[in-house]
């Protein structure tokens, strides 16, 4: 994948739900309160995170475990199972937390032989994804902490709606014209 194509598609990712916020606080607040708890939510990210990580493993060419990769595939598939049936308590936080590395690998990856200095942005980005996902899985209740203190107030709430947003907008740009 091609730094453009990847920086265009995660500022959109990034940039349509926060225009929805900064015009719909309220609706927006109050989904976004629901997401910590939601088991819907939660069975699709573990399992995307799940399979993105099986399908990771699976690509990588490790010579140490070539003999166990078969048992490792079966383990880490049966343990993103089991984590949606026994630890259904924040299982979104978790499921995003997986997701979280799992694009900020992919970041990483693309952006590593990138020529400009603006690579840093994404590079950056993956990093500051990767410390949420490891402090996310960690104390998945920080993450509810920090939307309760986002959604607070709508003055608040369009503040950080209307940050992120610029944000997308400012990859969505360095896609198109410098990546």
């Amino acid at each position: 994948m091609k730094l453009s194509t990847l920086a265009v598609g995660l500022g959109i990712l990034v940039a349509l739900p926060n225009a929805y916020g900064l015009f719909k606080p309220r609706e927006f607040g109050s989904a976004a309160r629901r997401f910590p708890r939601s088991l819907p939510w939660g069975y699709a990210l573990m399992g995307l995170g799940t399979v993105w990580f099986l399908w990771n493993l699976n690509a990588e060419s490790i010579s140490d475990f070539a003999a166990y990769k078969k048992w490792m595939l079966m383990g880490f598939g049966a343990l993103g199972i089991a984590t949606c049936v026994f630890v259904q308590d924040f299982l979104a936080v978790r499921g995003l937390s997986i997701v979280l590395l799992m694009v900020a690998k992919l970041m990483l990856d693309t952006a590593r032989w990138h020529d400009s200095q603006w690579r840093l942005v994404i590079s950056v980005w993956a990093y500051v994804w990767i410390l949420a996902g490891m402090w996310f899985t960690v104390s998945p209740w920080r993450l509810r902490d920090l939307i309760q203190w986002a959604t607070a107030s709508e003055k608040r709430l369009k503040m950080v709606t209307a940050l992120r947003l610029a944000f997308g907008l400012f990859v969505v740009v360095l896609g198109l014209t410098i990546y």
